[in-house]
């Protein structure tokens, strides 16, 4: 009795032939080996075999009525380019054979051949299809660098801020994190701190906005015991208080131009001397900012210093608008929602009704991603039935759509274009030849829509 010879992983293979008495042989002996064997007796089957379940090789005979093993090779590699098809053929059809293995057949067997030189031929087209799906993973890992925990979102926009976030966490550079309101700057600053050598350290966070000159100063570099008025005690400030770690500088765009001086000597000395003091004290901090404003515009108009900023942007995080990574959204909705119920186990929704969901994806999210936070918690809170319906959006949802979010003045026809044509490129992950399909335009033409600039006029 024949030992079947284990497969480690089972394969699928699809035998087509029309002769009965060769496939029940076949597909008896490729049993007995390990291999999950399915059969076909014409071209046409064999394709509704693949068709209703994917298989890893096809072995077909070259010559039967209707579909031949050259046209089932043909529609075979229609549906699936990388499908390994062994044919056979009878020793007078060789010149036949040959031309199929030109067409893309993996080998050829003439016939009587032995039925383990078929298995040989089974385990290395399997183990070529193996490699070459273990090849395409990598590289979709290389191309798709994975989200940071707490991040969200696989737009093209977005996997560049991971791969920028991958390169600088592990160092010592001062980042700038810039973006608007809401996109999410504290916790980049949060992950690149995490991801860092100075990750047991402290993180120390400040919104420079929110304190005036006098008691940021404070709180940045401390003071001494009676240093002013109501110091009664001694502080160390932020910057001690980081030491060996980071501190994060939010809005640092607002920081008043005499501050400005004293943390760029603070920068360029590594040290600190608190408010009424005569000593100063060494420190070791990685520097993170944030800004929503256009710090070089504000350095032209000499509201910021530009060898500060030039201290603080070595690196620059540059977060995209929710606007403009449409394509993330359902993302982002699934998981706030998700957060939502579980804060609120009471709550009865479930999801939305289908005119919900177009309203939440056409908003245009002037908030980013902290509005689509804060209304998924409210519609999870104030729900009263398993879908959200439109009557329980906010208001300024259940108006009509309207261009005035996104086009809030008269814009030439040419920057509409570009804007639209930017919008459908994301659509499809910044691959400007899908993109251009989709638009009916050859790719240069994408390119011009995208630049109008360089448009000669």
């Amino acid at each position: 009795m024949h030992t079947p010879h284990p497969v480690q992983v089972r394969s699928r293979i699809l035998l087509v032939d029309d002769d009965l008495d060769m496939l029940e042989t076949l597909a008896e002996g490729l049993g007995e080996r390990g291999f999950d064997v399915v059969t076909a007796r014409s071209g046409e089957a064999a394709l509704r075999q693949v068709a209703e379940r994917p298989v890893d090789v096809v072995v077909t005979d070259l010559r039967m009525a209707g579909i031949d093993g050259i046209e089932l090779l043909g529609q075979l590699h229609a549906i699936n380019p990388e499908l390994p098809v062994i044919v056979m053929t009878a020793y007078s059809a060789i010149d036949t054979a040959i031309d199929a293995v030109r067409r893309g057949a993996y080998h050829y067997l003439a016939k009587p051949f032995r039925l383990d030189e078929l298995v040989i031929f089974l385990r290395r087209a399997f183990d070529d299809t193996q490699l070459r799906r273990e090849a395409a993973t990598l590289r979709r890992a290389l191309r798709e660098q994975p989200a940071p925990p707490g991040l969200l979102g696989h737009s093209a926009a977005m996997q560049e801020t991971y791969r920028v976030i991958e390169r600088v966490a592990s160092t010592a550079a001062p980042v700038l994190i810039t973006g608007e309101t809401g996109t999410g700057k504290s916790l980049v600053a949060a992950i690149l701190h995490q991801r860092s050598g100075r990750a047991s350290a402290p993180l120390v966070s400040i919104n420079c906005a929110a304190l005036p000159e006098q008691l940021l100063e404070s709180e940045l570099f401390g003071h001494v015991r009676g240093a002013f008025s109501g110091a009664t005690s001694e502080s160390i400030g932020l910057f001690q208080a980081a030491n060996g770690g980071s501190i994060f500088l939010d809005e640092i765009g607002e920081m008043p131009a005499a501050l400005q001086a004293k943390l760029l000597h603070v920068l360029e000395r590594q040290a600190v001397r608190p408010i009424g003091g005569t000593r100063e004290r060494t420190v070791d901090v990685r520097i993170l900012s944030a800004t929503n404003r256009d710090l070089e515009l504000a350095v032209r108009e000499g509201k910021f210093r530009e060898d500060l900023l030039y201290r603080l942007n070595l690196v620059t995080i540059e977060l995209p608008p929710l606007r403009e990574r449409t394509a993330d959204i359902p993302e982002l909705l699934t998981f706030f929602l998700a957060q939502a119920r579980a804060r609120y186990p009471d709550s009865p929704v479930q999801g939305f009704s289908r005119d919900v969901m177009q309203k939440l994806l056409a908003h245009p999210w002037p908030g980013n991603v902290r509005e689509l936070a804060h209304t998924l918690e409210r519609l999870v809170l104030l729900g009263r039935r398993e879908a959200v319906e439109l009557d329980d959006l906010p208001r300024n949802f259940r108006r009509g759509p309207g261009l005035s979010p996104v086009f809030d003045a008269i814009v030439p026809m040419r920057e509409m274009q570009r804007r639209y044509a930017a919008w459908v490129l994301e659509q499809n992950e910044g691959v400007r030849a899908r993109a251009a399909r989709g638009l009916g335009i050859d790719v240069k033409t994408l390119a011009r829509l995208l630049d109008p600039d360089d448009v000669a006029e």
